[in-house]
């Protein structure tokens, strides 16, 4: 460390790009620092760092590490300390541009493995980013001797050493995170799609927040009797809550008596959360997928034949393609892609489908013959979808209770509460004299399988690879833009780095060769950093960058959603 001060002092007011100098590693008793990558423009990204601690001075159990949930809560945690000492012992942006920015990614309300931080038997390092100070364009090397002398090896003994945490706090947040996953694993078992615990808090604070509503104001969730049921956890015993079964459920009920709120704590259950987040224990199976009709995207090549047939100029439906979908003809597209993956639930509500994809109504039939129709809304294949392919769906439906004739499970929210009304809703729909007539055949029909063409996934711009993510919505690759705005559960911008580092790692391991199908790429992917971790994606050894685990869901949805795609089916 004496020798990056005797640097700092050198180059104290000289030209930005004297900071190269400082590039290497450094170190002080049990802390050594390592600058793997130094900006060379104040306003540039700020600079890549390492610290790191040797578990002789860590002092972290092996048990706290000691499977593959267990490290990931662990490390979560510890990540989120750090980033609470940057709060309270940075000093924060000062002078030009990033100067002094100190950032490390961290969570929010999900549990997520990150390349940000790691815990292994020999050491703990966190990988951040830091602003070097300037003025101007000149280098305040006093400033920066302070950051990385001071403020960065406080941050670090105050929240990477086990003895400086609450260690309580800890052991609950990485028990915590273990049960959810445990929760999860007997969900097949039980032969279950979700599970909601007793007690959960459900509603958020608002739209745009993951937090919960605080528990005064906030209605605690209780399972309906017929369809409790109980799951073991490993550390807090029994838990009890509301099981939702495989097969086709529906939720209904007034508006604004949590329809829409249940859905999306199922939707998000394939996520763990930290303890006190209102659903900590509540989870739903992994291959749960979230479809809603999505105007204006393109298609390539997908087979929705099995709900849109018979177009008018007698367009091909078996290899379908488009630049701009219509709503019927996206949300058709959209449900094939997760089957393709192999999803095992779908969940859809009516505020974001098309109408037309999701019914057709008696009088409608009668007045448009079937011949003039042709989409076969959802309604008439969800059972084919169910029985042939094993794919559970779950559906909020307010305006139409022709569904009641398909469904398994009828659930209605009343302020709140679920009550079990599958009864009720079958007496209701069986006393209906003029019903509508199911329109689609007996068969679903085989999912077709697409190999992407490598030569349509061009990740340059100019001569340079350019992939960035902007927020959770889209992935700048290449001179395209990939809109993800329309999938609903990606939860931190890091993710979108994931994704789209993937997609370049596959070009460059030639997954994406012509002949492997998207989930055959994928699945390649994901051995590969189940093998090693999510570092892999970054290419080369020392400073990671930020990646945060990512579902091959999202990740074949950011393929389907890039506009120069071409595929062929896969025979």
């Amino acid at each position: 460390m004496e020798k990056l001060v005797k640097i700092l002092e050198k180059i104290d007011g000289r030209g930005y790009k004297a900071y190269k100098e400082i590039k290497g590693s450094y170190r002080l008793d049990d802390f050594s620092m390592f600058i793997d990558h130094v900006q060379g423009d104040p306003f540039a990204s700020p600079s890549k760092i390492r610290v790191r601690i040797p578990q002789s001075a860590a002092g972290f159990d092996p048990f706290l590490f000691s499977n593959k949930s267990r490290k990931a809560a662990l490390q979560d945690y510890i990540c989120r300390q750090f980033n609470g000492s940057i709060q309270k012992y940075s000093k924060g942006i000062r002078r030009t541009g990033k100067s002094g920015l100190i950032h490390i990614d961290s969570g929010k309300q999900e549990i997520l493995e990150r390349t940000s931080l790691e815990v292994n038997e020999r050491f703990v390092e966190a990988r951040f980013y830091a602003g070097l100070p300037a003025r101007g364009r000149r280098v305040q090397g006093k400033q920066c001797i302070s950051m990385m002398a001071g403020e960065i090896p406080e941050i670090a003994f105050s929240s990477m050493l086990f003895s400086s945490l609450d260690q309580q706090g800890l052991i609950r947040f990485i028990n915590t995170s273990e049960d959810q996953d445990y929760l999860r694993g007997q969900l097949a078992g039980r032969k279950l799609a979700a599970f909601i615990a007793n007690g959960s808090i459900l509603p958020r604070r608002s739209g745009v927040s993951g937090l919960p509503l605080s528990r005064h104001e906030a209605v605690k969730f209780i399972s309906p009797p017929g369809l409790e049921v109980s799951l073991d956890t490993l550390h807090s015993g029994e838990i009890k809550g509301m099981g939702i079964p495989e097969g086709i459920t529906i939720i209904i009920g007034g508006g604004f008596h949590g329809k829409s709120t249940l859905l999306s704590a199922i939707e998000m259950g394939i996520y763990n959360h930290i303890p006190e987040d209102g659903r900590d224990y509540s989870v739903s199976i992994d291959s749960c997928v979230k479809i809603r009709a999505e105007e204006g995207r393109s298609v390539q090549e997908v087979n929705i034949s099995p709900f849109i047939s018979n177009l008018p100029l007698k367009k091909d439906t078996h290899k379908f393609s488009t630049s701009n979908a219509s709503g019927s003809t996206s949300q058709a597209a959209n449900i094939i892609e997760a089957l393709e993956c192999r999803s095992g639930l779908l969940l859809l509500d009516e505020d974001t489908s098309a109408t037309n994809f999701l019914i057709r109504d008696s009088v409608m039939q009668k007045i448009v013959p079937r011949e003039k129709e042709p989409i076969t809304p959802f309604i008439d294949q969800v059972k084919n979808i169910y029985d042939e392919l094993g794919t559970s769906s779950i559906l909020v439906m307010g305006g139409s209770g022709d569904y009641f004739d398909v469904a398994h499970t009828v659930i209605m929210m009343d302020s709140y509460r679920p009550v079990l009304v599958t009864g009720a809703a079958k007496d209701a729909i069986g006393s209906v004299i003029d019903k509508r007539v199911r329109e689609s055949g007996t068969s679903f029909g085989r999912i077709t399988e697409r190999c992407p063409l490598p030569e349509s996934i061009d990740p340059y711009c100019g001569r340079k690879v350019r992939i960035k993510s902007r927020g959770l919505d889209h992935i700048q690759f290449g001179s395209l833009d990939i809109d993800l705005s329309a999938v609903e559960q990606v939860v931190d911008p890091s993710q979108l780095n994931t994704i789209s580092e993937m997609i370049l790692y596959a070009l460059k391991m030639d997954y994406i060769n012509g002949d492997n199908a998207i989930m055959e790429i994928l699945d390649l992917v994901f051995e590969d950093i189940g093998t090693k971790s999510l570092c892999i994606l970054s290419g080369y050894d020392g400073h990671p960058g930020s990646y945060a685990f990512a579902r091959k869901f999202e990740a074949a949805a950011a393929i389907n959603r890039l506009r120069s795609l071409m595929v062929k089916q896969k025979d």
